[in-house]
């Protein structure tokens, strides 16, 4: 099985490469699917998650009020580190878990794990990884995306960027850069190029 972490920050054009390399065969595990799957309702992150934050940031459903939750998050450093410390273990548990049935029903699967916060989510944890692959695109480019195509204001948008870890720090655990800063075809067309080195 060949293991490939895939990371950028939000709107760098992650999920563009993450299509295409499925496109190509590769089963893609979405570690922002696995965040919401391990905070649903009944599940032990997500009674971490009232007991540190309140009663407040659960719905009347049940499930976890993201809006509310990610308003106190977003705005105090403290709490986003200790939403971190309950989510982010979870999360990797139960990546583990799907790398390792990917890897029973083929063991020459190519298994890439599209995780955002890799940097901010390994806790000094020694990556397991054959390649690890950072998506970069500019951080005012990113806020244009975030602003254009999912509607933020400026301000917002700022705040996402600057919440997440830097181009830098993703540039240094990279083994791959893809630069996603122009066309989408031109971005498609590196994803190729690294799957096809995969398979020299």
């Amino acid at each position: 099985m060949h293991l490939i972490a895939l990371t950028g920050g939000i709107a760098s054009g992650k999920s563009t490469v993450a299509a295409r390399l499925a496109e190509h065969g590769a089963i893609i595990v979405d570690a922002d699917l696995l965040a919401r799957e391990v905070v649903e309702p009944g599940t032990p992150a997500l009674r971490a998650i009232a007991q540190r934050f309140g009663p407040d940031v659960i719905a009347t459903d049940g499930s976890l009020d993201r809006p509310r939750l990610g308003a106190i998050v977003f705005a105090d450093e403290q709490s986003r580190l200790d939403l971190n410390a309950i989510t982010h273990p979870a999360v990797w548990n139960r990546a583990r878990e799907l790398f390792a049935a990917a890897q029973r029903r083929d063991p020459d699967a190519v298994v890439v794990y599209d995780v955002p916060l890799l940097v901010e989510a390994s806790d000094g944890r020694p990556f397991h990884f054959d390649r690890v692959v950072t998506v970069h695109a500019p951080a005012e480019e990113r806020m244009r995306r975030l602003i254009e195509l999912r509607g933020l204001s400026r301000e917002d948008a700022a705040a996402r960027v600057a919440a997440q870890a830097t181009d830098e720090e993703r540039s240094a655990v990279a083994d791959v850069v893809i630069d996603a800063s122009g066309s989408i075809e031109h971005t498609r067309e590196q994803a190729d190029a690294l799957w096809n080195s995969m398979h020299a």
